[in-house]
């Protein structure tokens, strides 16, 4: 069941939208966004970069055979989107999208429209809802759980804090994927400008947006038991960059990574 629609208290992913330039956002959307801004001008670059690095690792599974993904967290449609990247590699390509912003999901199903050989669906639910998502019927009519699953979280882990268990999460979701599938996950981290990013995440917790930030260590914990493709958990920067950066890790301020499932 989609979030009840509420424009009066900023959400991530219309802030995320706002940072990214984009228009689909409000007042307390825009106004969270800019207070942050102030204290880490940072805010502003590393949503870019992390739709960057979405684009090479899509891309990179795709062209490594993977036909279905799940993309948790999916945020308000930017093009290039999961599915048109799959879909420009091979056009059979699955996607099943997730989120509870009804903003999101309304954006989605207008714009986020699959290939005819391929499909796209949309689940409304969070990520800690594991078992709404996998028994999703939107979810079961179009991704094969027997065969090879992407399983996509960028940049949705720093909204999840400790007490959630962040990392039973993922590992349920894993569980019900077969060998052969794969883990892309982002993850902001401090760990370059811990005082800016203290000041941004307070200032977001604040207007009732918790971000839990965690260090290389903790981003790594969470493909425990894969195994991880080169370069490893690195500055998102560093993944397969297609083109040299005129950018700092700092500048990007996230981890990230790819695995696959043995």
């Amino acid at each position: 069941m989609a979030a009840p629609f509420d424009t009066d208290r900023p959400h991530p992913a219309r802030v995320y939208d706002y940072l990214l330039g984009g228009k689909d956002n409000f007042a307390p959307d825009r106004a969270a966004a800019q207070a942050g801004l102030q204290v880490n001008p940072n805010a502003a670059t590393a949503p870019l970069q992390n739709r960057a690095f979405l684009a090479r690792t899509v891309r990179f599974l795709a062209e490594a055979g993977v036909r279905q993904f799940l993309d948790i967290g999916t945020g308000l449609p930017t093009s290039p989107n999961v599915h048109e990247i799959a879909q420009s590699v091979d056009p059979t390509a699955r996607i099943v999208y997730v989120d509870n912003d009804p903003i999101v999901l309304a954006h989605a199903r207008a714009l986020l429209t699959s290939k005819p050989e391929g499909r796209t669906a949309y689940v409304d639910s969070t990520l800690q809802d594991v078992e709404g998502i996998l028994n999703a019927p939107e979810l079961r009519d179009n991704i094969d759980l027997a065969r090879p699953v992407a399983l996509l979280l960028y940049a949705i882990l720093h909204f999840v804090p400790d007490d959630d268990g962040p990392y039973e999460i993922v590992r349920r979701l894993l569980a019900a994927l077969p060998s052969g599938s794969y883990l892309v996950l982002s993850h902001i981290t401090a760990d370059y400008e811990p005082a800016e990013w203290a000041r941004f995440t307070a200032i977001m917790r604040a207007q009732g947006i918790t971000t839990r930030l965690r260090d290389r260590a903790e981003v790594t914990r969470f493909f425990d038991g894969l195994d991880l493709v080169d370069p490893g958990v690195v500055p998102i920067l560093q993944w397969r960059p297609d083109t040299a950066a005129d950018l700092t890790d700092a500048q990007a301020a996230l981890y990230g990574g790819v695995a696959r499932k043995p």
